[in-house]
């Protein structure tokens, strides 16, 4: 990989302590729904030096209780990985119990997330993700049970700020996830209503680190770069950061972050176009052979393709015939036709993935009227598919 030559700035967090796990530096890469899978995972870890953590998909504790097919290959961690962090979505005490005592006593991970942060509607509708905070009760039942059934193993959870400025929940939620034994807690610096729009409050994640001291806090929320990690946690004093959409055809950037925080003065990673295409071919590999078909791994890989190749110089035609390819010798072959040579572009280091608002939150009827009670929540408001 090429470098830029720019002197890393120093160190401003000590390790992340999650349960007996010292995370260090303290760069936890965030779960998101079709990109975090094992492949994925796998490219970050080798970038960052198996510095770090990395989380799975998000779960559904349904799917995993009745062992899903598709869900039980989500679980799958590669013999590399530890801690084995696997991030759980559920709306039913009862269901969460189970799923997370099914992960302790078949030892299926080393670390649970519980996700209090998905915006989307699919989910919020039925009270889950970043809706669920706003019936304190039912988050306090849910994380009790999830500890509960833990045993031994870490939880942690990752919130956003509430449902809109309206109906803030994250210092309510913090305090509870403290009271009930969670180990960690993380917070995207957004409301539902803002999904991915706007800037990422992080004032409210310097607010949550001073309410609850007795706990880490990771900041998450606008993290494009090693600089921009540094900067959150030295202007809100988290503990930790967590990154998302930064890293979306940008595995390297796990590479950036572990120089940035350990103060080293090497080079940050700006790969030329010829070795961001050795990693898309790569990446795409990896793919087929977690899915078992080489085919299924290349139109899998599709939806990364325009990630990889932000801001560099290559036609809308081109990167149409990228996105449609389903063979790896396909998918080589046109990126050969490109001009490989192509330095790291200027400005591709910004934002990435989505970036649009959604100010319309779709919730449970009712949902609203009583912050406490947990009426309304059904059976069906836990998926019957992962991936979130």
């Amino acid at each position: 990989m090429s470098t830029l030559t720019t002197p890393a700035p120093h160190a401003t967090a000590a390790p992340l302590q999650i349960g007996p796990h010292a995370v260090a530096p303290p760069v936890v890469l965030a779960p998101m729904a079709g990109i975090t899978n094992a492949p994925f995972r796998t490219l970050c870890r080798e970038f960052s030096g198996g510095k770090g953590l990395f989380v799975s998909e998000m779960i559904t504790t349904r799917a995993l209780v009745e062992r899903n097919e598709k869900t039980m290959q989500l679980i799958h961690f590669d013999a590399t990985e530890t801690p084995r962090s696997i991030q759980l979505y559920g709306v039913d005490p009862v269901t969460v119990g189970k799923a997370v005592r099914m992960i302790a006593e078949e030892d299926l991970a080393d670390h649970i997330d519980l996700n209090f942060g998905c915006p989307v509607p699919k989910v919020t509708r039925k009270g889950g993700g970043s809706a669920l905070p706003y019936k304190r009760n039912l988050l306090r039942a849910i994380v009790r049970e999830a500890v509960t059934g833990a045993g031994d193993l870490p939880v942690t959870m990752k919130m956003r700020k509430g449902i809109d400025d309206d109906h803030l929940t994250f210092l309510d939620a913090g305090r509870i996830a403290v009271e009930e034994g969670v180990s960690a807690i993380a917070l995207h610096g957004r409301t539902t209503a803002q999904h991915y729009g706007g800037t990422a409050d992080w004032d409210a994640i310097a607010r949550l680190k001073e309410h609850v001291p007795e706990i880490p806090v990771l900041g998450n929320g606008d993290i494009w770069s090693a600089e921009d990690a540094l900067r959150m946690v030295r202007e809100t004093g988290c503990d930790g950061v967590v990154v998302g959409r930064g890293c979306l055809g940008r595995p390297w950037l796990f590479a950036d972050l572990v120089a940035a925080f350990e103060g080293r003065t090497d080079s940050f990673v700006r790969p030329t176009l010829r070795e961001v295409a050795d990693v898309m071919v790569r990446h795409a590999t990896l793919l087929g052979e977690w899915i078992g078909d080489e085919a299924r791994g290349v139109i899998d890989f599709r939806k990364h393709v325009a990630w990889y190749l932000k801001g560099f110089a290559v036609g809308s035609e081109m990167r149409k015939r990228l996105a449609i390819t389903s063979s790896l010798e396909a998918l080589r072959a046109g990126l050969d036709e490109l001009d490989l040579d192509q330095p790291w572009p200027a400005g591709a280091d910004g934002p990435r993935g989505r970036t649009s608002g959604n100010n319309r939150v779709v919730l449970p009827d009712g949902w609203l009227k009583d912050p406490y009670d947990c009426a309304g929540v059904g059976e069906d408001a836990e998926l019957d598919t992962s991936g979130g």
